[in-house]
């Protein structure tokens, strides 16, 4: 990700300005152009239940658009990032092997910044108009959105538990107590994961009270920043499941050590995935989910599409749909994904909104009142930053 982040900011701004750009305000055009086009969407594969949703989608987009959707599945967003800056290098200004990009954080910054993102476009989608939108909608860890991106999922930290097993810890300082006297029962993904990333940035903003993370981070002084994180992450090491030596590879991968009872507490990022992976019966009805006193961090996730993408016409169509209260809906019912909605209830038709209203969010699926105050994420390039000097202070292969 370092080198990828210095790739970027080395290009000169502006080499896509004279390619011909579909316009969004236009949707008649947008939807006749978009007939018959393939969109290859680049989005995390893993989880069999996202991939099922994106087979879902491909559906009704073949349908009702005749726009073909092929799920590209990624381990790593940067991943995508590299191919189109790779493109942008070999002068490659069309038809692009990246359509469609799920994205957020620092990848979204970089490419923002470098001008390799097909834009301003989401709002001016047609069910843009259904978007509640926030800080989390209108700014993606601390860089304004500008249209360059469209929403289509929400997400908080929440930390998921066996309550035959475990009481949940008031707060971070009591989860890492509830370490130290339950030494391998807790563990997290280990970073770059982006969960695991988010797990770092939620210990931090426990420990630190500071504006400075909301500001880059060579602003700030790093060192003297996170000191705190780092003294943290000193005394919950060696209580970690297999003592720090070993990390669940990602989110879904926690699933079968909490079904093993090797862990009592693990983290996610969505508060209705417990109720979903019980559903999916992949984890025990005894998990339950708690957030810790005084909130935890919430984002959204975007779509957004390459400059040179030959299919934009078709990405746009792919990323209003899934701002329809038909997708969002789906995407909320958690043996579905159990995802937030982005969009605002009361832009609904009453049918819609009873149906959100009815709509069972599961037995580990914690109301919004119980999930307490969502705290910004931290400035993107903090992610970067935390995520390269954890690798060096603790990174196992």
């Amino acid at each position: 990700m370092r080198l990828l982040l210095a790739a970027l900011a080395s290009l000169t701004p502006g080499l896509a300005s004279g390619q011909t750009a579909p316009d969004p305000s236009d949707w008649d055009s947008v939807l006749a152009a978009a007939e018959g086009q393939t969109v290859y969407w680049h989005a995390w594969g893993g989880s069999t239940q996202t991939n099922d949703f994106i087979a879902w989608l491909g559906e009704q987009v073949a349908e009702r658009h005749g726009v073909t959707l092929e799920h590209v599945k990624l381990t790593d967003t940067a991943d995508a990032v590299t191919r189109v800056l790779s493109e942008r290098e070999a002068g490659q200004t069309d038809d692009s092997a990246v359509d469609m990009i799920w994205i957020n954080g620092a990848n979204f910054a970089a490419m923002k910044d470098a001008d390799l993102l097909f834009g301003p476009f989401a709002t001016q989608l047609p069910n843009y108009d259904l978007v509640a939108e926030d800080e989390a909608i209108t700014t993606d860890f601390g860089t304004p959105v500008d249209g360059m991106e469209s929403p289509w999922a929400k997400a908080q930290f929440v930390f998921m538990y066996d309550s035959a097993d475990a009481e949940p810890p008031a707060d971070m300082d009591g989860l890492l107590d509830w370490a130290a006297a339950n030494p391998g029962r807790f563990t997290y993904p280990q970073p770059p994961d982006f969960l695991g990333v988010t797990f770092l940035k939620q210990v931090l903003v426990s420990q630190v009270d500071s504006d400075a993370l909301r500001s880059p981070v060579d602003e700030a002084d790093f060192d003297a920043v996170t000191a705190p994180l780092w003294d943290y992450l000193d005394a919950l090491q060696p209580n970690l499941w297999r003592g720090g030596d070993a990390y669940p590879t990602s989110g879904p991968a926690q699933f079968q050590l909490l079904t093993d009872e090797e862990i009592d507490i693990a983290p996610s990022l969505s508060p209705s995935e417990a109720s979903a992976a019980i559903a999916n019966f992949q984890l025990p009805d005894t998990i339950r989910t708690f957030v810790p006193e005084g909130g935890t961090i919430g984002n959204a996730s975007f779509v957004a599409i390459p400059f040179n993408s030959g299919a934009k016409e078709g990405a746009m169509v792919v990323a209003n749909l899934l701002l329809s209260p038909e997708a969002q809906l789906r995407a909320q019912t958690p043996d579905i994904l159990g995802y937030g909605t982005v969009l605002d209830m009361a832009a609904l038709s009453p049918e819609m909104r009873q149906a959100f209203a009815d709509l069972d969010l599961g037995i580990a699926t914690l109301s919004p009142a119980e999930l307490g105050p969502v705290l910004p994420e931290p400035h993107s390039s903090w992610s970067t930053a935390i995520q390269d000097a954890w690798i060096d202070r603790y990174g196992v292969n």
